[in-house]
């Protein structure tokens, strides 16, 4: 009888899953996937996971497989004009020659890091980004429950 409910059992909001995915942009580059790994675990609520990857996992049942696109608004975000940062070349340390695109780390106050990119190299200075990477874009993913726990 157990099995039998565990078949019919879907995903509602509380509950701790165990899901398979593949994360993609609109034009199908991979950007993150658990194939190949452990199943990302988590419990649905909490705010660990994206609102649109959540919503898209209610009502699932386990060894079920479905593609959500999640628009930017339930994923990361826009992009806010109000996370780019003129950062003086000076201020830098000595031995990071910055470009477009590179990752850097800063660190808060509070000891935490904040991840950032370099968005411009200026002759002076640099734009860093505080957005994530992902803000601003649409995402596709392969979703697949593993076990609700």
């Amino acid at each position: 009888m157990e099995t039998q409910e565990k078949n019919t059992r879907k995903v509602k909001n509380n509950d701790t899953v165990q899901v398979h995915y593949t994360g993609k942009l609109t034009n199908g580059q991979i950007f993150d996937s658990s194939v190949d790994k452990e199943p990302l675990e988590f419990q649905l609520g909490q705010g660990q996971i994206i609102p649109g990857f959540e919503n898209g996992l209610i009502d699932m049942k386990v060894t079920e497989k479905k593609t959500v696109t999640i628009p930017e608004g339930e994923a990361y975000g826009e992009v806010r004009k109000d996370l780019f940062q003129e950062v003086p070349k000076a201020e830098l340390p000595s031995e990071i020659d910055p470009q477009v695109g590179m990752g850097l780390v800063a660190k808060n106050p509070d000891g935490s890091e904040r991840q950032l990119r370099v968005a411009e190299v200026r002759n002076e200075s640099i734009v860093i980004d505080a957005n994530h990477p992902l803000a601003g874009q649409d995402l596709v993913f392969d979703l697949e429950v593993v076990a609700i726990k």
